[in-house]
């Protein structure tokens, strides 16, 4: 599939991935201080409640309509408004919560190669998972798939300007976590 997953996606004028993204508009965004200024993907993991797999409350959580009375772990998350700009699911299905040229919610506080602020200039993409649970095949070749898309499309982005949750925020976050085979990730880009 690596080399098929991105053939026909294409960015649109409104900065969203289509086909094969599902499409949620998020309350949790905002304007980028320079909406030309795409330089920084940041790979993180979700799960809700944590292990737990196919449900709504990811989509829920990013909506800000999760019910935090429907497991006691929600508790910890009423009143969190946070978003991304992608999710991809264990079968590789892909929701976009907010255009590419706006700013979601996904790195908290954060620094990258001197520059704080990661969410005002990265986009934000959701794997479900967890840090010690093996990722699906699906999941890096549609990631793959995505990332070849978003190169192409933003003059300042490629594989080095790609990293995970845990680089930004040191000893805050931990994903997408040691599961994730950043290895086999760019063999599928560089198969391309």
């Amino acid at each position: 599939m690596s080399g098929v997953a991105s053939s026909g996606w294409r960015i649109d004028a409104a900065h969203r991935l289509g086909p094969p993204a599902r499409a949620l508009d998020s309350p949790h965004q905002d304007a980028r201080p320079e909406p030309q200024d795409v330089s920084l993907i940041v790979i993180h993991n979700i799960s809700l409640p944590p292990g737990e797999f196919g449900g709504a409350a990811v989509d829920d959580l990013f909506m800000g309509t999760l019910d935090c009375d429907a497991h006691p772990f929600f508790e910890g998350l009423r009143g969190l408004r946070v978003s991304a700009h992608l999710c991809i699911d264990r079968r590789g299905r892909l929701t976009q919560y907010v255009p590419f040229d706006r700013r979601a919610w996904h790195a908290g506080v954060s620094s990258w190669r001197g520059r704080r602020h990661c969410n005002d200039f990265s986009i934000g993409i959701e794997l479900e998972g967890t840090d010690v649970l093996a990722f699906t095949p699906a999941q890096y070749e549609v990631l793959a798939g995505v990332l070849r898309v978003l190169f192409a499309h933003y003059p300042h982005l490629d594989a080095g300007a790609l990293t995970g949750h845990s680089d930004i925020a040191p000893g805050r976050k931990t994903d997408p976590g040691p599961a994730f085979d950043w290895s086999h990730l760019h063999r599928l880009l560089d198969d391309a």
